[in-house]
């Protein structure tokens, strides 16, 4: 038996044509969904990239502990229990996150591995002189910021498509297959940082557009900024949507190659086949531009995801309404498929009769950002529960591996750490307890700070706030029941305003 799981980045559901959107341009999407079953009530669980990340290799939330930061040394891996397992487990990334200090030990869990540079603001190449730019550009793309800087470097090395990050990786991907198809026992990971801003595109996708494109008189623009849609013109918001399209554009080719592949070398009679996201991306909605500084409304925290699993071929084509998050679920899903059991600290659930028959999985799914709101949804409602005070406090990153997204921890962040008991998952090893401050009301969305409480069935885009206190203690119930199984800190309970 063998597995490919193909992860994207931002890649938005409801701008996918089998979820209903009909003006993309992406028939290799709309295949896929003709070829597995695809689930309608797909959520996130830890926000945004390595916290998605740390979910897939251990089966549990990591957002309600810590930040965005490595493996911990007590977390179970996935693709290192089949290693260990005698199953060949694989990764071909330009996801360049991995290699940064809060991502770095995540690909040497893998049998093998390969990266591909060059994506956003990846320190890859190296040129002193200023790049070349476009002269209409966009404020947001003219600065001298390091990691804007980078991107004008690095898109100055690539001439032509096949040199782009994206298709170096599912080109590597390709080659895995063809080489190991007659192989059995391995697990291949595809994993690319597309559609994820900035949404750099080869000329010709954009020529599914090429109405806007023609009639386009703004500037140059394809690096949206994290804030309000209402900082610029609607004719520039617009453009992004089409700049995303073309994108999507690229990744719906990447996946017509894997379906191809899959058709010529005959593998769905014995392959499992996994396409998911981390997260969504909003390009306007609610008056916003992108993620994790807003309220993790649908467009975000609701994902598309497609699996087709051989020992159940009569799921090919149909619609899934189980509540899912695949995050956390996938882990046990691949240990199932391959005969090996869930590990006691994993939270997530097999997917076998979820693909089959639409069989229940969950009540409800809590999913949310360390230090942001916690949310909740049972498929139909969603709470979002903000902080109690206006300070967000108390907040601590509980981990053994001090570091954040770009770097470490500084001295000065260090110093008050304190060790903490060890939490049920820890595997009896204590965590080091360091304070964290959150609070910088100039970027987060000002409803961050609130309760929410939305009902998807009569306000599918979340454009209303409810006023019921039945409703509202339910989900707040089902928040406690979840945080409890997650073993959450003391303090999340009280920085929250609920009693444990």
């Amino acid at each position: 038996m063998k597995v490919i799981m193909v992860m994207f980045d931002s890649l938005n559901r409801h701008m996918l044509p089998s979820y209903g959107c009909e003006w993309i341009h992406a028939p290799n999407f709309q295949r896929l969904a003709q070829r597995t079953a695809q689930f309608n009530r797909s959520y996130v669980c830890s926000m945004p990239c390595m916290p998605a990340r740390r979910d897939l290799h251990t089966g549990r939330p990591n957002f309600l502990h810590r930040s965005w930061g490595p493996l911990e040394p007590f977390d179970d891996s996935t693709p290192e229990i089949l290693r260990e397992n005698g199953f060949y487990s694989h990764l071909a990334s330009d996801h360049y996150h991995y290699w940064e200090d809060g991502g770095a030990t995540y690909h040497g869990r893998y049998s093998t591995w390969e990266c591909f540079r060059g994506q956003e603001g990846d320190p890859w190449r190296g040129e002193m002189a200023e790049p070349p730019r476009p002269s209409n550009l966009h404020p947001r793309q003219a600065g001298k910021y390091r990691t804007v800087r980078q991107d004008w470097v690095n898109r100055s090395a690539v001439r032509e498509e096949s040199q782009m990050p994206q298709a170096q990786t599912m080109s590597a991907g390709l080659d895995f297959i063809r080489r190991n198809h007659g192989e059995d026992n391995w697990f291949l990971q595809i994993e690319t940082f597309d559609p994820h801003e900035p949404f750099f595109s080869p000329e010709h996708y954009k020529k599914l557009y090429a109405g806007h494109y023609r009639d386009y008189r703004g500037r140059f623009w394809d690096w949206p900024t994290y804030g309000s849609a209402k900082d610029h013109p609607p004719e520039e918001v617009d453009h992004l949507r089409y700049e995303y399209a073309a994108l999507l554009g690229m990744c719906d080719a990447s996946m017509g190659r894997i379906l191809d592949t899959m058709d010529e070398l005959d593998l769905w009679k014995d392959t499992m086949l996994i396409v998911w996201t981390d997260h969504g991306f909003l390009l306007g909605e609610h008056e916003c531009l992108a993620k994790v500084w807003a309220p993790f409304y649908e467009e975000v925290a609701h994902t598309p995801f497609f699996v087709w699993d051989p020992r159940s071929p009569s799921s090919a084509g149909t619609q899934r309404e189980v509540l899912v998050q695949p995050a956390i679920d996938l882990g046990p899903t691949l240990l199932d498929f391959f005969g090996l059991p869930p590990t006691p600290d994993m939270l997530g659930k097999p997917l076998r009769e979820a693909i089959s028959h639409d069989a229940p999985v969950r009540e409800a799914a809590v999913f949310g950002m360390h230090g942001g709101q916690v949310n909740v949804t049972d498929g139909r409602f969603v709470y979002m529960r903000g902080a109690a005070r206006e300070d967000n406090q108390p907040l601590f990153n509980h981990t053994l591996m001090t570091t954040w997204h770009h770097g470490r921890f500084s001295v000065d962040e260090l110093r008050p750490a304190q060790l903490a008991a060890p939490f049920a998952f820890t595997k009896g090893c204590p965590t080091l307890k360091t304070p964290v401050n959150m609070v910088n009301k100039a970027f987060y969305h000002p409803d961050t700070q609130k309760n929410l409480l939305f009902d998807l069935m009569n306000d599918p885009h979340q454009e209303r706030s409810l006023n019921d206190p039945q409703t509202e203690a339910r989900m707040v119930e089902y928040l406690m029941r979840l945080m409890r199984e997650c073993d959450a800190p003391a303090e999340q309970y009280e920085r929250l305003g609920l009693e444990r």
